[in-house]
């Protein structure tokens, strides 16, 4: 059996930039251990999957250790695909998820994703979050799946240097760090090694969380991020009540196909 894949290169216009996605159209769905298998094999923060569903998708992603409920930059590499291998002509792409219902659109060089908000809560830090992150933080908050651990600066988000055996005793999905930006209005690095990735590259889904947060602190309603990881990327966010428009490129750096 043979499957298409693309993969690309997400919240960047340059290649080897971004988070790299890959992205399976599937006629229909294939057993899960299979879906994860082929996402563990690309050995990727996040591996797409999606098949038809009326004139929408059913789209599902998958680390190559879990099943995720939300991920912005492997949604985005999907569109991408749909947009620019696939044919798609209409303007807005509609996707079924675990989190409901999602859209893209495309607006020139940029794909516009629309996503839940985070509800963030404040919270104790656990005790071992600062020793994991070798940092002290100024804030935390709790989200749906991460929590969010706010540091005075950029310089201090980037010198960060987390103990991953430590932050794997953090419950939750991961941590998120976040500081007001030099250039933009606000950056972060992004850890799940709980979902099998230490360091994400450009993590959509954390900017749902990030986005309230500093649009209230800001007073700002259209702010511009940047993930300050080793690839590093950009993300425009706009807060529209419940709801996040987070906007970005990407650039398509493998097709191929896929034996099982």
């Amino acid at each position: 059996m043979k499957i298409p894949i693309y993969q690309a290169d997400a919240f960047t216009g340059e290649l080897f930039r971004g988070n790299p996605a890959a992205v399976c159209p599937l006629d229909e769905w294939l057993p899960d251990e299979t879906l994860q298998a082929i996402a563990a094999e690309n050995n990727l923060s996040e591996t797409a999957f999606f098949i038809p569903r009326g004139k929408d998708y059913h789209l599902r992603w998958f680390t190559p250790a879990i099943e995720v409920d939300l991920c912005g930059h492997a949604t985005l590499a999907t569109a991408h695909v749909l947009f620019q291998h696939l044919g798609y002509r209409q303007a807005i792409i509609h996707f079924h998820c675990r989190s409901g219902l999602l859209s893209v659109t495309r607006e020139g060089g940029l794909y516009v994703m629309d996503f839940p908000t985070d509800i963030l809560e404040p919270a104790l830090a656990p005790k071992v979050l600062a020793e994991a992150l070798g940092a002290t933080p100024r804030e935390v908050f709790a989200g749906r799946e991460d929590f969010l651990v706010v540091l005075e600066s950029e310089a201090a988000v980037a010198a960060l240097r987390p103990d991953f055996r430590l932050l794997r005793q953090v419950k939750g999905r991961g941590v998120i760090a976040t500081a007001p930006g030099d250039t933009v209005d606000f950056v972060s690095r992004c850890f799940f090694p709980n979902a099998g990735i230490d360091e994400d590259p450009v993590t959509g889904s954390a900017h749902t969380t990030m986005t309230p947060y500093w649009a209230e602190r800001l007073g700002k309603q259209e702010l511009l991020a940047r993930q300050i990881s080793r690839r590093g990327g950009e993300v425009r966010c706009t807060m529209l009540g419940e709801r996040v428009a987070l906007a970005g490129k990407a650039v398509t750096y493998m097709e191929g196909v896929v034996w099982i």
